[in-house]
């Protein structure tokens, strides 16, 4: 048994003055990020020019710089939102010393344009089933606010991020709870991640199933609607009541699908670290595979990131054992049967083998004859590595 986050989603009901509070949390989250980068990059060119790394920034200068210098109305406001914003943005300069990462960059400021905006607080409770901000000094009107779809929260609760995305808003509890750890079954299996579906030894699992087919064509009709308008009106179209309602609902049917897969993901992934001990998968280079035409729509939409992502830390939680496949392991190029890897023009594409004709789905070896399907032959392989 070990102490482990997990995180709840939920709705959040906010009353009118509540809702205006959240938004102005928003708000204020953003002014400080904003005004904090603004004053971290003007302390690391200073260090620069002079060459003198003392003086190079760091996030707890940044932050009593900007309490020093604290307008007014910034006390009618939380402080602790002005406190983790620095935090994070200290974590952000942090990576970007870090070349190695995927997104690596400088921190960018925030802009009120953003469909979803939000804050973080370490002062929440819930009390009586409902969330309690810490109240500023001075602010009579307050109110606890009350949430939908929680169910069996327990634990302590941590740092707490509230957003707002299409005028809702949303809180992720973070829990930390104690986590026994799964009977051994003494079961071990592999998963083929493919552009659709997952494939194992007992069977597929479809992250693309046919109900989402009708939400896509939606996405794809308000897509071209919000298109048309931006080239026909300019800037001057976002400003119009009928791209809002456009938007609003190309947002929702955007979050319908995200649920949909979600769920298959996290069910599936359940039923992995119940049944089996040892799990084997691939470690794809996902951005770099969709910077082909071939399927990079297809492969956006199958969530490779994100199941691998949930896998992993339930094996953490459950005292399982993830084996994750080279980036190079050629599971689709080696023939599962004599242990042949194909190479240049022989090899296996997303679209099959223009060479010899096969299709996507197709395996054939030319040395020992063996014909298969290409996603059985692959979690043979990656079985082999167990």
């Amino acid at each position: 048994m070990g102490l482990m986050l997990r995180v709840q989603k939920v709705r959040l009901d906010p009353n009118e003055t509540m809702k205006q509070v959240l938004d102005d949390l928003c708000d204020y989250r953003r002014y400080c990020w904003n005004q904090g980068l603004a004053l971290w990059n003007d302390m690391y060119d200073v260090s620069l020019i002079l060459g003198d790394k003392k003086l190079r920034p760091s996030a707890r200068k940044v932050r009593d710089e900007l309490v020093a210098n604290k307008e007014d109305w910034q006390y009618q406001l939380s402080a602790r939102c002005l406190q983790l914003a620095i935090s994070d943005l200290g974590k952000a300069w942090q990576n970007f010393f870090k070349k190695s990462l995927p997104d690596w960059g400088k921190p960018k400021f925030k802009s009120k344009k953003t469909a979803r905006q939000g804050f973080k607080t370490d002062r929440a409770q819930i009390v009586d089933d409902k969330l309690r901000l810490d109240k500023p000094h001075g602010v009579k009107d307050w109110a606890d606010i009350s949430f939908k779809g929680a169910d069996d929260l327990n634990g302590d609760l941590k740092v707490v991020s509230i957003y707002r995305e299409n005028g809702k808003y949303w809180a992720s509890l973070p829990f930390e709870v104690k986590v026994t750890k799964k009977a051994k079954t003494g079961q071990k299996t592999a998963v083929d991640v493919n552009v659709g579906h997952f494939d194992y030894p007992e069977g597929q699992v479809k992250t693309l199933p046919n109900n989402l087919k009708a939400l896509y064509k939606r996405i794809k009709h308000y897509q071209r609607l919000l298109a048309r308008k931006r080239v026909a009106n300019g800037k001057k179209a976002t400003q119009a009541n009928n791209y809002v309602k456009t938007r609003a609902k190309l947002q929702r049917d955007y979050r319908r699908v995200a649920n949909i897969q979600h769920d298959i993901v996290q069910k599936f992934t359940t039923m992995l670290v119940n049944n089996y001990d040892r799990i084997a998968i691939e470690d794809l280079a996902v951005k770099q595979m969709q910077m082909s035409h071939v399927a990079s729509k297809g492969l956006h939409r199958s969530m490779f990131g994100y199941f691998k992502q949930v896998l992993k830390y339930k094996c953490e939680w459950y005292g399982k054992e993830l084996i994750l496949a080279d980036r190079y392991y050629p599971s689709t190029q080696r023939c599962s049967q004599c242990g042949h890897v194909k190479v240049g023009a022989d090899k296996v594409g997303l679209d099959g083998n223009k060479k010899h004709g096969t299709k996507h789905n197709e395996y054939i070896c030319y040395e020992c004859g063996a014909v298969m399907e290409r996603d059985e032959n692959a979690v043979r392989n990656l079985l082999a590595l167990l």
